[in-house]
């Protein structure tokens, strides 16, 4: 995979859908908080695109993306600070929503 074809917001859209599906459930209040980052176009194509993706293709495409857009230091900062929102939302930072903040953390600071 050596481009992806993605904005900055389309990134955007799919790390926090990517981060919201950790526990098998995205519920409304997460797709909300994405939505008030996003349009509703970019979120459903963004959303139809990562129906489609395992895992393994999720992290490529997020990886790529990333140094595509040169996202710094302030930029990733951002990034897991709106993760971070996206699973306190519902109150409830659960021990695999848990685990993928360390996941995304580690993988965004490579």
């Amino acid at each position: 995979m050596n481009t992806i074809d993605w904005t900055r917001d389309e990134l955007v859209a799919y790390i926090l859908l990517f981060a919201a599906n950790s526990d098998f459930k995205e519920k409304t209040e997460e797709r909300n908080m994405i939505l008030s980052k996003v349009d509703k176009q970019t979120f459903q194509d963004i959303h139809d695109e990562f129906n489609r993706d395992n895992d393994y293709q999720g992290i490529k495409k997020i990886t790529t993306s990333l140094e595509q857009h040169n996202y710094t230091k302030d930029d990733i900062d951002i990034l897991l600070e709106d993760i971070k929102v996206l699973f306190l939302i519902d109150d409830d930072f659960d021990i695999t929503e848990q685990n993928m903040y360390r996941f995304l953390e580690r993988l965004f600071k490579l």
